[in-house]
């Protein structure tokens, strides 16, 4: 059983956009409280389900004494959720990042708690090297704490392979209310869905899939549970692509909800837009230097749009890789259908209001 508002639990069981949100600097590295409002607005007026805060779009440094951003980003970001939701029916998805050993994780959590987050997106990379067991009493002591989202991260940049014998226990955690699947890799991706099929309870799926958001969004995922056959999909996205060109994602989301619930073959064109959108990230990403420039590529879709004042990130040398800003300008020209710039020129000025 877990502890969490019915409408939250509501609007993640039916899906929806989360993006990752990035953290807006001045050029002296200092945080940027109006465009890092301006970000937050941007993704709610642009139909965004929820926000994802001190995750690794946000820059896990943030937690470092001598940067001391974890608390003010999420506080930012708590405010601009508390004056959309006076006006909204369905309230927004408070997720935040829990990372650390422990007594950080748990330090974490009691925050988040006292800041009216809703769930935890529980990170395990500072922990990878614990075994299974010791693993799963990491995650229940969090879950303890507040309802948690499990993350499956890619080893790239982070992550461990989990076996479908973790994720077999981890499903039967009490207050585990979501799973973000990241590992950018199929296989890996059904041994959750998997043994969240064969636990039967009521998970929410989120593609954090990067490089196969469409077609994670798009298929059913079906399982032979004894004399059952179960079928499960992923509902939405927790992912630092929807952090840029977010109206478009929610837009997209939407089709693909529309075409499961028609269960009918997915046509051409959505099979075309998956390869577009997995082009466009690879190019934001900076897939060709192993993810280097990931974060100064959502930045510097943010800056031409201006959103962003410019791509810094509180690590100096932590910027576009060669070549990296040629490669968005060609996703830019190649799929002008997939942007939402004007969009973003129409909002941007009340967005950036005080």
């Amino acid at each position: 059983m877990h502890n969490l508002d019915h409408k939250i639990h509501d609007a993640l069981k039916t899906g929806t956009v989360i993006p990752a949100h990035p953290l807006a600097l001045t050029a002296e590295r200092k945080l940027d409280e109006r465009r890092q409002r301006a970000l937050s607005r941007y993704y709610i007026a642009s139909g965004a389900g929820g926000l994802a805060i001190g995750v690794h779009t946000t820059q896990f440094a943030i937690r470092e004494p001598r940067v001391g951003l974890f608390e003010p980003v999420l506080r930012l970001a708590a405010e601009e959720m508390d004056r959309a939701d006076k006006v909204r029916d369905v309230p927004l998805v408070r997720v935040a990042g829990i990372c650390g050993k422990t007594a950080q994780a748990v330090s974490e959590a009691r925050l988040l708690r006292d800041l009216k987050y809703h769930v935890g997106l529980l990170s395990l990379a500072a922990v990878k090297d614990l075994d299974d067991e010791a693993l799963i009493g990491y995650c229940r002591e969090v879950a303890a704490i507040l309802p948690i989202m499990g993350f499956y991260l890619q080893p790239a940049v982070g992550g461990r392979v989990l076996s479908h014998g973790f994720w077999r226990r981890f499903v039967e955690i009490e207050n585990l209310v979501a799973i973000k699947i990241a590992p950018f890799n199929r296989y890996h991706t059904l041994d959750v869905i998997r043994a969240v099929a064969e636990a039967g309870h009521e998970i929410a799926l989120y593609t954090g899939n990067d490089d196969n958001i469409v077609m994670d969004l798009l298929t059913p995922y079906a399982f032979q549970v004894g004399d059952e056959k179960r079928e499960l999909r992923i509902v939405g996205g927790l992912l630092g692509h929807w952090a840029v060109w977010t109206k478009r994602a929610v837009e997209l989301l939407k089709e693909c909800h529309s075409l499961a619930r028609a269960n009918q073959p997915v046509p051409q064109s959505m099979l075309r837009k998956s390869i577009q959108v997995t082009d466009c990230n690879a190019a934001f990403f900076d897939t060709a230097n192993n993810f280097a420039g990931c974060i100064a590529g959502l930045h510097e879709v943010l800056r031409r749009q201006g959103l962003l004042e410019g791509i810094w990130c509180l690590d100096p040398p932590e910027t576009l890789s060669p070549g990296q800003k040629e490669e968005i300008d060609r996703v830019y020209r190649a799929y002008p259908e997939l942007n939402d710039d004007q969009f973003a020129r129409e909002g941007r000025d009340a967005w950036l209001k005080p």
